[in-house]
């Protein structure tokens, strides 16, 4: 079974993550920031990794620490959940359509971490949330998990709607990616021998 859990405690978090890799997408996450509650319910369901997490932060200072805390968690439970990533599809890439807006991701478990972020938001909030955190968690997410990751906004007008969209996408590359490719069971996807 390819799941994981990981937990992490710091002195501004605590956070809880376990992941399912070959799950349908149930969800149940808590992490005391509603919208951010709300892509990662989105993460799980079009990715189909069943996913929990459980944070506690310090949100009376700001969601900042809290958001990129359940990234990096998310992240390094992710890497131990694929383990090798022997017969795994490797590569990931989709382009979504949510309303006003148009995202595109592509993705590579290379285990050679980078972000590349060509997305930006017409206002600096969503309700309470502040929308520069949509790219603290990507980064922190990319970063933990070893993931090569392009997010390009093709257009949009509404903040939600974009950032929905980029959790869309993002899941939707990461399910390509993380599945068995039934041409290469039980081989790297790699001419180096390691990734």
């Amino acid at each position: 079974m390819r799941e994981a859990s990981v937990t992490r405690t710091t002195a501004e978090t605590s956070v809880e993550v376990a992941v399912n890799l070959d799950g349908t997408g149930r969800y149940d996450c808590q992490t005391g920031v509603g919208f951010f509650d709300h892509m990662l319910d989105q993460l799980a369901r079009h990715s189909l990794i069943d996913l929990t997490i459980r944070a506690k932060g310090d949100t009376h200072i700001d969601d900042h620490h809290t958001v990129e805390d359940v990234g990096i968690t998310l992240g390094q439970a992710l890497t131990k959940a694929l383990g090798d990533k022997r017969g795994i599809r490797r590569y990931g890439a989709f382009r979504l359509a949510m309303d006003d807006a148009q995202v595109a991701c592509a993705l590579d478990l290379s285990a050679r971490p980078y972000l590349v972020w060509n997305l930006t938001f017409p206002a600096g909030k969503i309700g309470s949330f502040d929308t520069e955190l949509v790219r603290e968690f990507f980064q922190a997410l990319s970063t933990h998990g070893g993931i090569t990751l392009h997010v390009d906004l093709i257009h949009g007008i509404n903040a939600h709607h974009i950032a929905e969209a980029a959790f869309k996408a993002v899941a939707r590359s990461l399910r390509e990616a993380v599945e068995p490719d039934p041409r290469m069971a039980g081989v790297l996807p790699s001419t180096k021998g390691a990734l």
